[in-house]
């Protein structure tokens, strides 16, 4: 019954971009992780203005509250957020 239910509530009281908290609501660190990737997105397009920014699942990072964002048609961004998932560092990667 339970499993019926949050989808039900959240599609209807939250709407759809808050479904994904929902999910993971039980787990702190993996809403720490949601929260900190579509910060760090939000972030990213806020600086470039670009539109369909996308963190990159294909790099690995090793380090905690660290993303790394992806900008269509321009270079990468590196995103550190705090513990909670607020982007707190951005800045462009550059190669050399």
């Amino acid at each position: 019954m339970k499993k019926i239910l949050r989808p039900a509530l959240c599609l209807t009281l939250l709407g759809l971009t808050a479904c994904d908290e929902i999910a993971v609501a039980d787990n702190p660190a993996a809403l720490a992780d949601l929260r900190g990737q579509k910060s760090c997105v939000a972030a990213v397009g806020q600086q470039t203005g670009a539109a369909k920014v996308a963190v990159n699942t294909s790099r690995p990072v090793v380090e905690l509250y660290r993303y790394v964002v992806d900008v269509p048609g321009a270079a990468s961004w590196s995103c550190i957020t705090d513990q909670n998932g607020k982007a707190i560092e951005i800045a462009e990667q550059r190669g050399g």
